[in-house]
């Protein structure tokens, strides 16, 4: 074994940065100053990296929200594209069935008729069908209270066989498509006779 020992013109070169450092030791102690600005700088560099991660976790949340908002506007868009769609054809449906409902019971016995109305008929069923496989509901009414957010009333109807509020007439159908509003029902609500 071979112990290794510092040569001699290594010792003073070693001694001399010794002294170095002790000397600027020795100057940085005496006012304190020195080590006071390095606490102060390691101190500030803590605060910008705190500053930092807050900024990453802020702009994550914000991405996050930006994220969830499109994915709600990706949703709406596809179930609600139709609706203005659906307000037009609500038109025909109420034609329909005002057709349906002009026909007397006479001409719906006459053979010679009996085809057309049928025809009506299925015409409504079906578009009745293609309402609900769209998510487009009809709103009930008559006999229920008046709720602002679905009926509107149109008149007032004075009876005692209903109570002071309830729909006891509708003059249009109103409809929802999935949970919105597509069209309020028009309707007749009670009131107490004078």
């Amino acid at each position: 074994m071979t112990d290794e020992k510092p040569q001699p013109s290594e010792g003073p070169a070693v001694a001399e940065d010794l002294k170095d450092v002790t000397e600027t030791a020795g100057e940085m102690n005496e006012g304190g100053a020195g080590f006071e600005s390095i606490g102060g700088e390691i101190e500030r560099l803590r605060e910008e990296i705190e500053a930092a991660k807050q900024d990453v976790l802020y702009a994550k949340a914000e991405t996050q929200n930006v994220r969830r908002r499109m994915e709600k506007d990706v949703a709406d868009a596809r179930n609600y594209a139709a609706t203005g769609f659906a307000r037009d054809i609500l038109s025909v449906a109420d034609n329909l069935a005002r057709a349906l409902d002009a026909i007397p019971a006479e001409m719906r016995e006459d053979d010679a008729l009996k085809g057309l109305v049928s025809g009506i008929e299925a015409t409504s069923r079906e578009l009745d069908k293609v309402f609900g496989q769209n998510g487009i509901t009809r709103i009930a009414a008559v006999g229920l209270p008046l709720d602002p957010n679905q009926h509107q009333a149109m008149l007032e109807v004075p009876t005692t066989e209903a109570e002071a509020g309830t729909i006891v007439q509708e003059m249009q159908a109103g409809y929802m498509i999935k949970d919105r509003l597509l069209r309020p029902a028009m309707v007749g609500v009670a009131k107490t006779p004078e």
